[in-house]
């Protein structure tokens, strides 16, 4: 069974999507988490997903339907391939968490920050 959400709401100046499935189930995705998570080739890879980091800033410009079933979503940063499937959506809102912690150990395995600004640099001593 596909959840597709009752209402859809962009709220651009907190930057986060709003899925709402019934009063008791909503979930509030930020771009940042939508953007790092896209399901695009370009994120996803070709059987591994490349690690995305400097997108603390990103912003989500647009969304469009994509037939019936999935999303387009346009950020700032220019990225705009990638259907979010309503499953896959659904997914990102329950899983948000645990998949938010995951990509910050990933990130901080990586020596790469959220902030496009920061360079981290590993010493080997």
């Amino acid at each position: 069974m596909t959840m597709i959400p009752s209402a859809i709401t962009l709220h651009k100046a907190s930057n986060i999507l709003t899925l709402t499935y019934s009063p008791d189930e909503q979930y509030h995705l930020s771009a940042e988490l939508l953007r790092v998570h896209s399901p695009s080739a370009e994120v996803q890879g070709h059987g591994k997903p490349i690690l995305q980091f400097g997108k603390i800033n990103v912003r989500l410009l647009k969304i469009e339907p994509a037939g019936q079933y999935a999303l387009k979503l346009t950020f700032d940063d220019g990225h705009d391939s990638g259907l979010f499937t309503w499953e896959y959506l659904y997914q990102l809102g329950k899983r948000q968490d645990e998949l938010w912690q995951d990509y910050l150990a990933e990130l901080k395995a990586a020596g790469k920050s959220r902030d496009p600004s920061v360079s981290v640099v590993k010493l080997m001593l």
